[in-house]
């Protein structure tokens, strides 16, 4: 039986309109929709007076500038940064020319990839780099609010979610969705990081979750649970696979995705070898011939 994840689509928003969400929470959501952005870039601002804007999205002047209206007598002290895909970072340049506010962020783009030798292709933000290096466990505090740093790698090598001490929330970036699963793309992507990221959130006290797409998830840990056992039920259904003679990861993906649209199977199938990579490391999967995607694959002894 497939795991049952709690999704949560249901929204009510206005595209360039600041609401306040919580006490101390406030969002507008870029007009960016798409098959990996939902309904838009939710960009985050937290606390008042001097606040904190979180992913202020994409490259969008109207985006920006829908950000500074809502923002009118108050002070922008700093730019928090998930991690750097497109709909995340690029929005940081604009705001920061209009705010002169500093960027907090893991690192460039492969930041925590580089640091262990691998290479990790274009496909990012790769003009980003944060004015202000953090790491897990890392305090940053102005004014009436203050978060703390949980690095959350596993979408991307870079991925820092970050916890509103005061409203025990946790802005979740890309890691966790209510409305979707995160694509993992190798070799940026990395299931097993990305499997230990999620075991670290159910050790906090977290009471709500707020990612950058969607709505906000107020039951975590049974959100969370419910990803990790999608994720073991897809390496199942790998070694299934390769038991009935199917050996490519192009052959898998219309078997282990009946559900998905066609045109999102090459997305589906970095997913796919994101987790053949984590069943490699365990040895329960070994390599014949071949590499990544193109790699023939057969039962390991693991």
């Amino acid at each position: 039986m497939a795991v049952e994840i709690p999704y949560r689509r249901e929204l009510e928003f206005e595209y360039g309109r600041v609401e306040r969400v919580s006490p101390g929470i406030r969002r507008v959501i870029a007009n960016n929709p798409g098959p990996f952005t939902f309904h838009g870039t939710g960009t985050y601002i937290l606390g008042s007076g001097q606040v904190a804007v979180i992913d202020p999205g994409p490259d969008d002047q109207a985006h920006i500038d829908a950000i500074l209206a809502g923002l009118e007598g108050e002070t922008v002290s700093h730019i928090l940064v998930t991690h750097t895909h497109m709909d995340h970072s690029p929005g940081c340049k604009k705001l920061q020319a209009a705010t002169k506010a500093l960027t907090f962020g893991y690192g460039p783009h492969g930041a925590g990839k580089i640091e262990q030798g691998v290479t990790v292709e274009e496909g990012g933000d790769m003009d980003f780099a944060p004015d202000q290096v953090i790491r897990h466990g890392d305090i940053i505090e102005c004014g009436n609010w203050s978060v703390e740093c949980v690095y959350t790698p596993g979408h991307t090598s870079n991925h820092m979610c970050f916890a509103l001490r005061e409203e025990k929330a946790l802005f979740t970036g890309e890691h966790v969705m209510g409305w979707s699963t995160s694509i993992i793309s190798p070799p940026d992507g990395d299931m097993a990081d990305y499997l230990q990221s999620l075991e670290l959130l159910l050790e906090r006290d977290d009471v709500v979750y707020w990612p950058t797409h969607g709505p906000c998830i107020d039951d975590p840990k049974t959100h969370v649970h419910a990803f990790i056992q999608h994720r073991e039920e897809r390496e199942l259904q790998i070694i299934d696979c390769i038991a009935q003679g199917v050996h490519q990861i192009r052959d898998m993906v219309p078997l282990m995705y009946r559900d998905t649209p066609e045109f999102m199977y090459p997305a589906a199938a970095r997913s796919v070898l994101a987790a053949m990579e984590n069943l490699l490391k365990k040895g329960r999967v070994v390599l014949a011939s071949g590499t990544g995607l193109e790699g023939d694959y057969r039962l390991g002894h693991g």
